[in-house]
């Protein structure tokens, strides 16, 4: 049979994008931004195409001015076509994650409220220097394309990490453009520019095309493996909602059902922040199974580049496969064969064959050598030398095959395993919460008219002296060489952002501290053997700690604030009245 064409089998023409359209005289510009509450969820929708002369090309974007570099969209053109020479027609759905170029976060309505969101959110989803694409590529025989195939992709870029809502998205929408094209993504964009933003621990009814998607936030005071939510009771919507179980999270049990007899090796690996490559036969298989090794370390956040799709035109294949430096932190999913070549010198790579649905268990794929990775058509295996710190647990394994043969749901078999995860994380990441706490200055040493205390440092060693009496063993059974994977730990990225969040989260709530106890002292007592020039650098201090706590939304009763305030005004008005109007004035 004639496979179709790939849009992956032309590396050497280049992505090209629209030109231009013609300069109209100016125009005033509008008040208000257009598409505020749009951006809140979505950068643009693209869609791109492949044509014989340009390769993939963008052929619409809406809105039609994102705030997208030029970088940027090269990145979606590539990345929003299968980069292998499948000859599979129909539909596929993935997603991919590309770097922002540029400092070019520009102030939007939304902004202030984006950062609070972020905030809330859990720590593993607090995304900022990223995109994600959610694709939606169609290929089908098309007597009347020269090509004599249909091959175009939709794609939603957003910087939020809802995999499973644009997903459902996309299900809906992509059909319909496919056949009506511009109108349709128009009249959808302006459906999501009516949509409430995205705040974190709310169930929104997310209306669309005559549908509405019901979905919950994720929040970060909710249990990653919390129950999904019951549909709004007190609205009656018709038709009956999309209801979604969660916003982000990917078939766990699927996407481990040929790795269950490692998945102790895998979590030490995304935990560790090792660099992986998962090689699968699609970009569906290989996106969705780097999602759910990032999320198998919650509540820790992947703190390690990842790649759910990558290809060989992405620009920073080059610095990810040189063989002059050690391999980066970093997970990749990739599909096409050349990088189990390209990749053999890296330390782990998972080759993965299609992913089946729950019902049986399907053949586990062995642990093999490095040196085995030698050929294009290398069997599934995970090829490593690494050896666990931690005993594997088999009690789990036999749960979950337990479970197949009595033909538990996979939405039951994947939460068993998220729940399994997640405690043999929190057993891991306690003791570290603990010994942190410790580090904390008590809060009868803040005083208002003093700079808070520092928080002490974190030392190692000291950590490690606390594991025998308040370590993991106490809510794990698992045994293992606990303090040599705390060890290995503190070389990952992993580490460095659990404690640089970490660190900052307490300076915020000893700011916060700071400020209480300011809001509650006798501010006119302070000032009575006082110099002018001292009042004039409080009133200078009090200003930029009320700006700070406002800025960066510490954790301030409102009421306090404003009595900080009131102490500003009442120091202010102390002053002789030429500094009272400098003051004013700044």
């Amino acid at each position: 049979m004639e496979e179709p064409p790939s849009g992956g089998a032309l590396p050497s023409r280049s992505p090209s994008l629209p030109p231009p359209p013609p300069q109209e005289e100016e125009t005033p510009s509008p008040p208000a931004q257009p598409w505020a509450r749009l951006s809140a969820w979505l950068e643009c929708a693209c869609a791109v195409t492949f044509d014989l002369e340009l390769g993939q090309a963008i052929e619409l974007v809406y809105p039609p001015e994102p705030a997208l570099s030029e970088k940027e969209k090269t990145s979606i053109c590539y990345l929003a076509f299968p980069d292998s020479y499948s000859g599979s027609l129909g539909d596929t759905q993935y997603c991919f994650r590309f770097r922002q170029s540029g400092s070019r976060l520009r102030e939007r309505p939304w902004a202030q409220s984006a950062t609070a969101c972020r905030k809330e959110a859990p720590a593993a989803l607090q995304e900022t220097a990223h995109y994600f694409g959610y694709v939606y590529f169609r290929q089908v025989r098309d007597s009347s394309v020269k090509r004599g195939y249909f091959q175009k992709s939709l794609v939603l870029v957003s910087r939020l990490p809802y995999v499973n809502l644009f997903q459902s998205l996309l299900q809906l929408i992509a059909p319909e453009y496919f056949d009506k094209l511009e109108p349709c993504l128009e009249a959808v964009c302006s459906e999501i520019d009516q949509w409430p933003p995205p705040v974190p621990g709310q169930t929104l009814n997310l209306p669309v095309m005559g549908v509405v998607i019901q979905v919950r936030i994720p929040s970060k005071v909710e249990r990653p493996d919390a129950s999904p939510v019951l549909p709004l009771k007190q609205e009656n919507l018709l038709p009956a909602p999309l209801l979604l179980p969660s916003a982000c999270e990917v078939d766990l049990f699927r996407c481990f059902q040929p790795v269950l007899i490692h998945v102790q090796m895998l979590w030490e690996l995304v935990l560790l922040g090792e660099p992986l490559a998962v090689v699968g036969p699609s970009p569906a298989v290989s996106s969705e199974v780097v999602l759910a090794l990032t999320s198998c370390v919650a509540p820790l956040r992947y703190c390690c580049d990842y790649r759910p799709y990558f290809t060989i035109h992405d620009s920073e294949f080059k610095e990810y496969t040189t063989r002059t430096q050690a391999p980066p932190n970093v997970l990749l999913g990739v599909t096409n064969p050349f990088f189990i070549k390209t990749l053999q010198h890296w330390p782990h790579v998972l080759r993965l064959g299609d992913l089946k649905m729950a019902g049986e268990l399907p053949k586990q794929v062995k642990l093999k050598k490095l040196a085995k990775l030698r050929t294009l058509d290398a069997k599934p295996g995970l090829y490593t030398a690494y050896r666990t710190f931690l005993h594997k647990d088999k009690a789990l394994v036999k749960k979950l095959v337990k479970g197949i043969h009595k033909k538990r749901s996979s939405e039951a078999q994947s939460a068993l395993l998220r729940r399994h995860l997640l405690e043999l994380t929190q057993s891991f990441i306690f003791p570290l919460e603990h010994y942190m706490a410790g580090l904390m200055p008590l809060q009868r040493a803040i005083s208002p008219w003093k700079n808070p205390p520092q928080i002490r440092p974190f030392r190692q060693e000291d950590f490690l002296k606390t594991l025998e009496h308040a370590g993991p063993q106490l809510t794990c059974l698992l045994k293992g060489d606990w303090m040599g994977l705390y060890r290995r730990f503190f070389r990952s990225p992993n580490f460095d952002g659990w404690y640089r969040q970490r660190r900052r989260e307490m300076t915020h709530k000893l700011e916060a501290l700071h400020l209480e106890a300011i809001s509650e002292a006798n501010i006119k007592a302070w000032t009575e053997d006082k110099s002018e020039a001292e009042l004039v650098d409080m009133v200078l201090k009090l200003r930029e700690k009320l700006d700070r706590a406002r800025q960066h939304l510490l954790p301030v009763k409102e009421e306090s604030l404003q009595q900080v305030g009131r102490s500003i005004s009442s120091l202010v008005g102390s002053l002789p009245e030429d500094l009272q109007a400098v003051l004013r004035h700044q």
